[in-house]
């Protein structure tokens, strides 16, 4: 076999289906958050505002947070030195795992290099703790998610996205006496809708099943101390699963899982994904010890967070832009065609120095390619102003052109 042949193969389709992922070189601007600097192909070197990164609040940036990351590597190095089985459990992955249970109001946390790698090791690790576990799965929850109940072989079920009434005729189809757990998103990224968590913990309670709830792109952001939608809707206590990530409000790098202490237990010693890779560097577990606990107690970042999102929105909206809105912080422009996607970000980066990222297949469904937005409370109005307009020069551009190409 010509490998090499067959690797071009695989390029070019994606080439050719206009959804081929470009990356950019950039370095963040400590203290000038969002901007960066762009460093393009020719060498030369361009500031950009980043519209399209996950760190929601700018807590990457925080005084706090790096102070926190100076001190704990002043003190201990750059890395853990194992796992955290063997001498890579330090003082400050302990203090970090109770910030995390107390702020989902837990027993316990467990905490992972990625919420990639929490997701995919928890889900795939629970079948072995209740044998015959059946896994519900709403249709579009995250691929980590997917990866880890694809583990379960045939005993999982895929419910409609936020469809509770095919969940119920799946769980009453099933053997009353067989495990079950429900698994769910609180926000979902790509539309930015909510699950409907109070419905499905009622059906959880009726047919007996385990809930387990993905926080990630809500943790920081919802909640009087940032607990997520469960903790701004009262729901927390109703969750048996709660999994977030440090690497999006929160401004750092890891995943978790929270829940009662036998189950973390059980989880950390039977999960090959927790037991067989190095744990995160002391530095990064303080820095987001100290950004959990920040963000526990100021709500102001959080607040101000949702009006810059619905400001862009309202806007947005009044360009007659296709955009969805669920009420959630998430602003995706429907484009539908992944070359002019592509051509989108690249003029809004070539022409106006502003960065977001094309969302295409497999990520999102074809024909729903996007642009997906992520205003923080750091993007001010002239920000904003400079989106707007660029948006609306573009968008005409590309509407006269596919007019063109389809005439």
């Amino acid at each position: 076999m010509d490998y090499s042949a067959k690797l071009d193969q695989a390029l070019d389709r994606l080439h050719q289906e206009g959804r081929y992922r470009t990356f950019i070189d950039i370095a963040r601007r400590n203290g000038h958050f969002p901007k960066a600097t762009w460093r393009r192909p020719d060498g030369t070197e361009r500031t950009i505002t980043v519209w399209c990164g996950n760190d929601y609040l700018g807590m990457g940036q925080h005084p706090e947070v790096l102070a926190a990351m100076h001190e704990a590597l002043e003190a201990t190095g750059a890395g853990s030195g194992g796992t955290r089985n063997i001498s890579g459990t330090t003082v400050y992955h302990t203090a970090l795992e109770r910030e995390l249970a107390d702020l989902h109001a837990k027993e316990a946390a467990l905490l992972f290099t990625s919420a990639y790698n929490a997701n995919d090791a928890t889900l795939s690790t629970l079948p072995k703790l209740f044998p015959g576990l059946i896994i519900y799965s709403d249709a579009l929850n995250h691929a980590s998610m997917i990866e880890g109940v694809r583990r379960n072989g045939n005993a999982k079920r895929i419910f409609r996205h936020n469809d509770v009434a095919h969940l119920r005729e799946l769980l009453a189809a099933d053997d009353p006496h067989a495990p079950k757990l429900i698994a769910f998103e609180s926000i979902y990224s790509m539309d930015g809708d909510f699950g409907p968590i109070e419905a499905i913990c009622d059906l959880a309670d009726e047919f007996g099943a385990l809930t387990y709830i993905d926080e990630v792109h809500a943790v920081g952001m919802y909640g009087p101390r940032g607990g997520g939608v469960a903790e701004r809707d009262g729901l927390m206590g109703r969750l048996d699963i709660i999994n977030g990530t440090l690497a999006k409000a929160f401004g750092v790098m890891g995943g978790y899982v929270a829940a009662s202490a036998r189950m973390c237990d059980a989880i950390r010693s039977y999960a090959p994904g927790f037991i067989f890779t190095s744990s995160l560097s002391p530095a990064v577990a303080a820095g987001a010890a100290a950004s959990v606990a920040n963000l526990k107690r100021d709500s102001a970042l959080r607040t101000a967070h949702q009006t810059q999102a619905r400001i862009l929105k309202t806007r947005l909206k009044a360009m007659g832009l296709p955009l969805i809105d669920h009420g959630s912080h998430i602003v995706p422009v429907i484009v539908g065609d992944p070359t002019h996607t592509k051509h989108l970000s690249d003029k809004l980066l070539e022409d106006y120095s502003l960065y977001v990222q094309p969302i295409n297949y497999p990520t999102v469904p074809r024909g729903t390619e996007r642009l997906r937005f992520t205003p923080s409370p750091l993007h001010g109005a002239d920000d904003i102003d400079r989106l707007v307009r660029a948006m609306d020069a573009l968008w005409q551009k590309c509407a006269l052109n596919r007019a063109d190409q389809s005439a």
